[in-house]
């Protein structure tokens, strides 16, 4: 990467400022932008801000209702990915290769992508860096934009509460998997019905990709995976499907699920007490920087989900890269005298700066 570029990038690594479109793609100036303030950070939208007022209505809790298909196929899966980590001894290096990049393409497809950009808004993307995530995010197989993100923001909004998709709550096996194996709680279904998803309506790429979503992971997570291998470097069809499709894609749900479980159980909580998301560095280490999840949900309008931005997070990186190319702008960043205020108020003393 030329060396300006790198130097425009690691100038915004230490500064709190917010980066504005550039008038045209062909300009590279970036026009820095006063601090936003937390209350009008991102002014048009408020549905993924926790709702201290919701609380679980009273009464017992409806009997689960288990989904047999997803039981069994999730079963397949990881059997599947099992008999892959036997195989990946005996792969063929492109295939290690092929592998690690289409995870990582996958993952940034969740993170830059179904997360960051869709689900938070934290920045705004211009077509081709929106038509890139949208494949990415359709090679990863986590349910199509429009569906994650419903899920995510009310996970957000009524996070830890029967109206959370993946309440942690209910242990770590439920928040890790579990959920995706039962019937959704009616309170997920009734609180997720008041969420304003208008904007997502209104993206065409995201209704295109909704549309023809079946036929498109079928292609884009399992077919494609395999068939490069194989056809490419004579890579064999048994080491094709079972490392570079199905162990590829169950690593990559594996680790944006211990999103939802490990990083609410385990680790520390700088930024805020009072909720059950953590900071765990081995969850961002595999979800690519998503594991700062006590700082993301106190934050959630900030877009590298994180305070300290590149530090073991790949998805920031990114975004700033796609900035430099003019792709991604209108970054949104708290600044650090509204973080060192909430951790002063809220946290539980195990901050350390830098």
């Amino acid at each position: 990467m030329p060396a300006h570029m790198l130097q425009e990038i690691s100038s915004s690594y230490v500064t709190t400022t917010t980066i504005r479109a550039p008038p045209s793609m062909g300009e590279q100036k970036l026009e820095k932008m006063s601090l936003y303030s937390a209350e009008d950070i991102r002014p048009e939208m408020k549905d993924d801000i926790y709702d201290h007022s919701y609380q679980d209505a009273e009464g017992p809790t409806p009997k689960l209702e288990y989904v047999w298909r997803n039981i069994i196929l999730m079963g397949l899966l990881h059997l599947g990915a099992l008999y892959g980590v036997i195989l990946v001894p005996t792969c063929k290096f492109y295939t290690w290769i092929w592998a690690y990049v289409y995870y990582l393409i996958s993952g940034l497809g969740i993170t830059a992508g179904a997360h960051r950009l869709w689900s938070h808004r934290t920045y705004k993307a211009r077509l081709p860096l929106r038509l890139f995530l949208i494949i990415a995010n359709t090679m990863a197989f986590q349910n199509d934009v429009y569906e994650w993100a419903r899920d995510h923001r009310a996970h957000h909004k009524f996070s830890e509460t029967h109206a959370d998709p993946h309440n942690s709550r209910r242990g770590f096996f439920f928040s890790h998997v579990g959920w995706l194996l039962v019937r959704k709680h009616p309170a997920v279904k009734e609180k997720g019905a008041t969420l304003d998803l208008s904007d997502l309506k209104a993206e065409k790429l995201v209704m295109f990709q909704r549309r023809y979503y079946k036929s498109a992971v079928l292609l884009m997570c399992f077919i494609l995976p395999t068939l490069v291998p194989w056809f490419c470097w004579g890579e064999t069809f048994a080491h094709s499907l079972y490392v570079a499709s199905l162990l590829r894609y169950t690593i990559v749900l594996n680790a944006t699920w211990l999103v939802n479980s490990a990083a609410h159980l385990y680790g520390y909580c700088p930024y805020d007490k009072n909720i059950n998301s953590r900071e765990n560095v081995l969850v961002s280490l595999g979800a690519v920087g998503e594991g700062f999840h006590n700082y993301h949900h106190t934050f959630p309008y900030d877009y590298s989900a994180s305070e300290y931005r590149w530090h073991i997070n790949f998805t920031t990186f990114f975004i700033d890269c796609m900035a430099v190319l003019g792709l991604a702008y209108d970054r949104k960043k708290v600044s650090k005298a509204a973080v060192l205020a909430r951790i002063k108020r809220t946290g539980d003393g195990s901050y350390k700066s830098g």
